[in-house]
Order: C-alpha cells, then structure tokens, then sequence
C-alpha cells in the first residue's frame, strides 16, 4: 500500500535527491525548458511550483525560503524579479510537462519541462539591419 508516501524516491538517497531537484530547478529557471526523463521530471514539477507559489508571496521571509532550496542568489532574484510576477493571476499549475519519446540509450521515456512564461522576444540579424536602414 502507498499510504502517505509523498515523494519518489528516484533510486537516491535524500541529500542526493534533494541536491538534484534544486540543481534541476536551478537549470529550469534559468534556461526555461529542461529534457529529463519522466520520473525526474513530474518530481520536478512539484518542486518548482512550491518554488514559484512561495515567490509569488514577495516577503523576505518567502525570499529567505526559497534562498534555502536554490542556493544561488541570481537566480532566487530572476525568480522573484522575472519569473514570479508573470504567474501573479494564476493559482497553479507554473510549469507543464510533455512527453518527448525515449533515451536511445537505455530507453528511458523522456520529457520536457517547461515554464509557462511568455518567450523571450530574441531579436535577429535582419531587425537590426532594417531598424538600422530607417
């Protein structure tokens, strides 16, 4: 029976399991997609949204939390600064999950996270050229 079980082990002690999903969290919001296989990613997906729900608070003592969890000051203040205010109307659900395929590999199933923020806008060459003939 699975009373009360509330996380997935992973094969990984808890330090290492822990050290992992904040390292991965770090990448997502960083980089705002990350491939992983489906397992890392659906524990991932509860760690990022505690994240996020905690920023969104905007307290010190909400900062201080999520400083715990990541470790990095940069990216606790993109998040906070960046990421946190996009998601100020929505309840939950920050980030999706999507199944890409397998590992070739091992045959691992792999999935995508991603965050739900709009995409950065990436200028290309031919922008600047044409602002640069007006």
């Amino acid at each position: 029976m699975k009373h009360q079980v509330k996380t997935k082990k992973l094969s990984r002690t808890k330090p290492h399991r822990e050290a992992m999903l904040a390292n991965m969290a770090n990448s997502l919001f960083t980089h705002r997609t990350i491939k992983t296989t489906e397992a890392k990613a659906k524990e991932l997906r509860r760690v990022t949204d505690r994240l996020i729900a905690t920023a969104k608070k905007n307290t010190l003592a909400a900062r201080r939390q999520v400083f715990a969890q990541l470790r990095d000051e940069t990216i606790v203040k993109k998040l906070f600064d960046e990421i946190a205010p996009h998601f100020s109307d929505r309840p939950s659900g920050f980030t999706r999950v999507l199944k890409v395929g397998v590992r070739h590999g091992d045959g691992g199933a792999v999935s995508l996270v991603e965050l739900l923020t709009p995409k950065p806008e990436v200028s290309t060459d031919k922008d600047k050229d044409k602002k640069k003939k007006k």
